[in-house]
């Protein structure tokens, strides 16, 4: 897909100028006017720190995603009150290292955003060559089973809902 060196992200451009016209609580031509200049303006200032978003490849498989993802959050959040409000002697706190699979720097963010959702794990860094997160949990009895765990719920179903390159 080719970008318009003028035009850069188009739907970034109509999002800003509909949240424009939702701020000024006034739809006029004007503020129209405006509003697509300033949507234009800003992505058009922004296009060098924009990651590239792979396409889209499976929609209902990323609905049924997102809703794992926060039933996964949900379920981390009771597990993590009851580690926290129980005898704290028995947390076993460790920093682990997880292969990455995913060689996009979009979808790298996004699972690092969602590993640090979860309540219970926190994504600390990345690798200079993007192929290790380095993950920290709050109660890892097993890291082989976490990693395993995190790449075949997560990691996975990203690179089989988008066109994510594998190594």
């Amino acid at each position: 897909m080719s970008r318009s060196r003028w035009l850069p992200h188009p739907m970034l451009t109509v999002l800003l100028t509909i949240i424009w016209l939702l701020m000024v609580n006034a739809p006029s031509f004007g503020h129209l006017l405006l509003g697509a200049f300033l949507g234009w303006g800003i992505a058009f200032l922004c296009q060098g720190f924009m990651l590239d978003v792979p396409r889209l490849r499976r929609p209902l498989l990323l609905c049924r995603y997102l809703l794992m993802v926060l039933w996964d959050i949900v379920v981390a959040n009771l597990h993590v009150a009851r580690l926290v409000l129980g005898p704290t002697r028995k947390l076993r706190p460790a920093f682990v290292e997880v292969p990455m699979a995913i060689e996009n720097e979009f979808m790298l963010s996004v699972l690092a955003c969602i590993l640090s959702l979860t309540p219970g794990t926190v994504s600390s860094g990345l690798s200079n060559d993007h192929k290790t997160l380095l993950l920290h949990g709050l109660d890892v009895p097993d890291e082989q089973e976490l990693i395993t765990e995190l790449k075949s719920r997560y990691e996975a179903p990203l690179m089989e809902i988008f066109e994510c390159s594998r190594m």
